[in-house]
C-alpha cells in the first residue's frame, strides 16, 4: 500500500504522517525537495532525530549541503526505495510538499539530461530579457513561470539548447500515468488558521535558533548552495548585509511562506485526484474505503 500525504507548509502533514505510519505499520518517504539536505534543519522543519527513530523514515538528511540535488536524482531513489519497501511488503507514506518531486517518484515523467552549457553565458540578461527569450521559444512553459524565476527560466531554456525540443513539447509527449497503485490524501486547513500556523512557524523557527544553525553554515558554504534558496535562509542575506532588520527579515520569511502555501495549494488542486481529509480518523477511513 501507497498513501501519499500532501498539503502545504505548516499544514500539520509530518505530525498526521507520523500517525498514519504507526496505525498502517508503514514506513515514510520525505517528499520535500529541501529536507533531503544534510544540516539545514529547523529552516526546513526537518523531522527531529526521536520522530525519525519512531517509524522507518527515508531520503531525509542525506544530500550534502554543496551538491545540487535534482528531480531526476531524487526519481531515482524514491524508485529505489519504494521498490525496496514493496519487496517486504512493507506500507509507505510518501509525506511532502513538493508536488513535483511526488510526481516524479510514482509517474512517468522522463527527465532529459542535464545540460552541459556554462550558465554563466546567461550573466548579461536581465530576468526580464531571459523570460522574452522563452516567450519566443516556448509560451506554454513561460505561463508557467513567474518572470523573476530566473532559475526556472534558465532551465527551460536549457532543456531546448541540449535537446532540441521545448520543454513543453517533451511534456507533452509524456503520458503522466501513475506507475504505482497510491491513495492520495490532502490536509484540508482553512487558510486564514493556516496563515497564522505559517507566522507561528517562523517565529519558533527563530525561537529553535534559526540564525545560529544557519549563519554558520552560509559562512562553510557561501551563499550559492542550492539548498540556501529554501525559504527561511535566503531573506537572511539582506539582514547579513546590514541592508534590513532582523524583524524586516523575519516579517518578508513570512510573506514568501504565505506565498509559497497560496502556490503549493494551487498547483495541488491541479495535478492530483486528493482526497481531503481534516484528521487521522478520516485519513484511516479514506484508506479503508
Amino acid at each position: 500500500m501507497i498513501v501519499v500525504l500532501l498539503g502545504p507548509t505548516g499544514s500539520g502533514k509530518s505530525d498526521l504522517a507520523l500517525a498514519l505510519a504507526k496505525a498502517l505499520d508503514a514506513a515514510i518517504i520525505n517528499g520535500d525537495a529541501f529536507q533531503v539536505y544534510r544540516d539545514l534543519s529547523i529552516a526546513t522543519n526537518k523531522p527531529s532525530q526521536e520522530i525519525l527513530a519512531k517509524v522507518p523514515h527515508f531520503l531525509y538528511d542525506f544530500v550534502p549541503l554543496d551538491s545540487a540535488y535534482s528531480v531526476a536524482e531524487y526519481q531515482a531513489d524514491a524508485r529505489c526505495v519504494i521498490d525496496f519497501l514493496q519487496a517486504k511488503n512493507q506500507n509507505i507514506i510518501i509525506e511532502g510538499g513538493t508536488g513535483l518531486y511526488v510526481k516524479a517518484a510514482l509517474y512517468d515523467y522522463a527527465f532529459t539530461q542535464e545540460s552541459t552549457h556554462d550558465e554563466r553565458a546567461y550573466d548579461d540578461k536581465s530576468n526580464d530579457e531571459l523570460y522574452e527569450m522563452l516567450r519566443l521559444l516556448d509560451p506554454k512553459t513561460c505561463e508557467k513561470i513567474h518572470p523573476n524565476n530566473r532559475q526556472r527560466i534558465i532551465r527551460a531554456l536549457e532543456i531546448h539548447a541540449s535537446s532540441g525540443k521545448t520543454k513543453s513539447e517533451i511534456e507533452e509527449e509524456q503520458a503522466h500515468a501513475c506507475l504505482y497503485p497510491a491513495t492520495f490524501l490532502a490536509l484540508d486547513v482553512e487558510r486564514e488558521g493556516l496563515y497564522e500556523r505559517v507566522d507561528e512557524r517562523v517565529e519558533d523557527m527563530f525561537a529553535r535558533g534559526l540564525l545560529e544553525e544557519t549563519i554558520p553554515l552560509i559562512e562553510q558554504y557561501g551563499r550559492s548552495a542550492s539548498a540556501f534558496k529554501a525559504i527561511g535562509v535566503k531573506e537572511l542575506f539582506p539582514y547579513l548585509d546590514g541592508e534590513i532588520s532582523l524583524e524586516e527579515a523575519k516579517q518578508q520569511i513570512k510573506l514568501n511562506t504565505r506565498h509559497y502555501v497560496k502556490r503549493q495549494m494551487t498547483w495541488l488542486r491541479h495535478q492530483f485526484q486528493l482526497h481531503w481529509v481534516k484528521n487521522l480518523d478520516e485519513a484511516l477511513d479514506i484508506i479503508k474505503a
